[in-house]
């Protein structure tokens, strides 16, 4: 089955309301409140969840209890006064909780914005094969990065509120790793994540017919090996139209890291494009998922054939 659009939800207006939640790992109130900060300046009105700042009773790697995760998630997405959820932070956990969720109930509630990356990639395939919902790959206010950077926030204001002005993304450091165009939907996020996912009972089958966006943090070469193997071997990539890539911070020295990926990626026979500036880099672009577009590996752009939001 070939890749197809997905919802896009409508964009935002000053004095939206943007619920925060923790999907994932235990989140640290200092950041949060910069990135907060961040997101009243744009005229939006954050809604901190109620689990937003629990720790899991036994696993210190996990913000809070999964149900209770869930919980705050359902609940922003099914309360009508919500236009938007972010995630405060990835780590780990997204996998756990994402069961927990009633996904019938979220298809109810509508198309909303959703913005996450790292460990959240695991929700977004949740969104798009269980909901067929666009999200954002994009900065998460309880980083490191999104308060600092003006760049990140850039990409993900323009991409809220006047997504028609970023329909080409792309930075100056990206290049062609494996010249050629292509036409596909956006797909992708922390890649680990997404080999993570194979197996499971609502995996995405295949990325045929997707541009595929990826990138990771702290995987040494040898596991980059690993996942992207994984993915080869189980037939994942079989049919991809094309492939961008990310940052890949703290996973060695960049030279061994791009012979690695164009030695996994190379035979595939698409264009892959490098260092186009989404992830767990800086800056950090904001990247929709589930959006019709073309790759110019030669260019260095991922252009939308759709603004991101509507």
């Amino acid at each position: 089955m070939t890749l197809t659009p997905l919802t896009r939800p409508a964009r935002l207006r000053p004095g939206a309301r943007i619920a925060v939640v923790a999907p994932s790992g235990p989140v640290p109130e200092d950041r949060l409140d910069e990135g907060l900060t961040v997101l009243r300046g744009w005229g939006l009105e954050p809604v901190v969840m109620p689990h937003v700042l629990d720790e899991h009773p036994r696993f210190g790697y996990l913000g809070g209890a999964d149900a209770a995760r869930a919980r705050d998630l359902q609940d922003a997405w099914c309360d009508p006064s919500v236009s938007a959820v972010i995630c405060a932070r990835g780590g780990y956990g997204a996998q756990r909780m994402a069961d927990l969720v009633d996904w019938a109930a979220i298809r109810a509630a509508g198309p909303k914005v959703f913005i996450g990356y790292s460990d959240v990639t695991a929700l977004h395939e949740a969104f798009a094969t269980r909901a067929g919902l666009s999200t954002l790959h994009g900065p998460m206010p309880a980083t490191v990065v999104f308060p600092k950077d003006p760049h990140t926030q850039e990409s993900l204001r323009a991409t809220l509120f006047e997504p028609e002005a970023v329909r080409t993304l792309g930075l100056g450091t990206a290049r062609p790793l494996v010249p050629g165009r292509a036409r596909g939907v956006t797909l992708g996020g922390c890649v680990s994540l997404l080999a993570a996912d194979l197996g499971t009972p609502h995996a995405r089958p295949s990325a045929r017919g997707g541009l595929l966006l990826i990138e990771d943090t702290d995987e040494e070469p040898y596991r980059l090996d690993r996942i992207l193997t994984q993915l080869l071997r189980s037939g994942w990539l079989d049919g991809v139209a094309g492939i961008a890539l990310g940052s890949w911070a703290e996973c060695g020295p960049y030279d061994e890291v791009r012979t690695l990926l164009l030695d996994r990626l190379g035979g595939l026979g698409v264009p892959v494009v490098e260092e186009l500036g989404f992830g767990h880099g800086t800056p950090a672009l904001t990247m929709p998922l589930g959006i019709p577009a073309v790759l110019d590996a030669e260019a260095g752009t991922v252009t939308l054939d759709v603004p991101a939001l509507r």
